[in-house]
């Protein structure tokens, strides 16, 4: 093997499909020979997956952005104090009226993330479950950060597992897998202090996974961490998922410095992480947790070319059609708003795969064999429903100049 002769041992273990251990991560993340590193992360996704590559067609919807953690989690640009411009919180008619976009795209789920209200009960996020899936019964609810979660158990009294049977019994399929950040402590003394800790965000899932609700997993990088506190965050997702399986796929998420006091104190406001470090945390993602079935790219974090380029790095996820992603633009990511079918498709195509589209379950909804490019319908007609037509919005961009919708903003927000 040329390249990283570090890295020999570790391709030996990939190719006898041996797990990787502690100091394995440690050297892939210190390597800076990232074509071997994406080589061997390729081909431990393609024994797993072939040459699929799922998405999602998901319409994000953030009820509120204010935060009682306003002031403390300096990485975030989403979260407004209650009386501070550009808070809002919407009534249940508001999000169902959001929703009823779902009628006329092909949505398969709705991604339900937003601030911690000091004054949102739980009954409010259950009249929202079940009015949903009483007007959109054949979309999925993908819903509540373990973040929020804790927030609701906390201020009702109530235990986490309470609160995620009552969300479970209103609808609620899955839960996303934001507010990881990073697990080491010092880091969140940094960027979330008085935030939920890394044993309470893995405690909030492990309940989840118990009562047969799976989940997602998440890391933020880029920020304050080293890379120790990378690898032990993803040994720790590793030993959760060894002893429940609960998790359906991994996303790490690019930090924004913009819009934050984070990135400002940093002096990073503007400089986004690299291409190298996106592809690398993908490769050494999919590598490192051998359980977890899928690893996802977010592409409004890292745009929509290199999460193409991620496809052939161990990724086997292009996220979905989205519809609007509010929380990353709002710390200044500049890609759009949301993907159509026909970018999707392409991106995938191009990239020598076999585009899938899935639900919240990665269950398989269509295969593309027979796409034609430009066509009116999302999904081909028969007796599994009607057709559905492609509403075609423009692109909305961040802020900083550029014009964002009104209703903008959340926390905790991806994946």
């Amino acid at each position: 093997m040329s390249g990283d002769p570090a890295l020999a041992p570790i391709a030996a273990k990939v190719e006898r499909g041996e797990r990787l251990s502690r100091d394995d991560a440690l050297a892939l993340f210190q390597s800076h020979d990232l074509l071997t590193i994406g080589r061997l992360a390729d081909q431990a996704n393609r024994r797993r997956n072939g040459d699929r590559v799922f998405f999602a067609a998901n319409q994000h919807i953030n009820p509120t952005n204010v935060c009682v953690l306003r002031n403390t989690c300096v990485f975030c640009s989403f979260a407004r104090m209650p009386q501070e411009d550009g808070a809002y919180t919407r009534s249940l008619e508001d999000v169902f009226a959001e929703a009823d976009a779902a009628r006329d795209n092909p949505t398969r789920e709705f991604h339900i993330v937003g601030g911690l209200h000091p004054k949102l009960r739980l009954a409010y996020y259950v009249d929202m479950f079940r009015g949903l899936k009483q007007r959109h019964p054949d979309v999925q609810i993908k819903a509540l950060t373990a973040v929020e979660v804790a927030h609701l158990a906390r201020i009702e009294r109530l235990s986490v597992r309470e609160v995620l049977a009552a969300m479970k019994e209103a609808g609620v399929t899955t839960l996303p897998g934001g507010g990881a950040e990073v697990f080491s402590p010092a880091a969140r003394v940094t960027i979330a202090d008085r935030k939920l800790s890394g044993e309470e965000w893995l405690a909030v899932h492990r309940e989840a996974h118990r009562l047969g609700l799976p989940s997602n997993c998440t890391m933020l990088y880029g920020h304050v961490e080293t890379m120790a506190d990378r690898v032990d965050h993803l040994l720790a997702l590793r030993a959760l998922q060894d002893e429940t399986g609960g998790f359906l796929t991994y996303i790490p998420l690019a930090y924004h410095p913009d819009h934050n006091e984070l990135g400002e104190a940093l002096g990073r406001t503007g400089t986004a992480t690299s291409g190298f470090d996106d592809l690398k945390n993908i490769a050494v993602g999919r590598l490192v947790l051998d359980n977890i079935p899928h690893v996802k790219t977010h592409w409004p974090m890292v745009t929509p070319f290199i999460s193409q380029v991620a496809l052939t790095f161990g990724c086997d996820d292009l996220e979905g059609t989205v519809v609007f992603e509010r929380v990353y633009h709002e710390a200044g990511a500049g890609t759009p708003m949301w993907l159509s079918y026909d970018q999707i498709v392409g991106l995938i195509r191009g990239a020598g795969k076999e585009p899938v589209e899935r639900d919240s379950l990665y269950q398989i909804v269509r295969t593309f064999e027979d796409w034609v490019p430009g066509q009116a319908s999302a999904r081909p007609e028969g007796p599994e429903g009607p057709t559905f037509a492609i509403a075609h919005r423009p692109q909305a961009q961040a802020r900083g100049g550029r014009k964002l919708p009104v209703l903008s903003g959340a926390v905790d927000g991806a994946e």
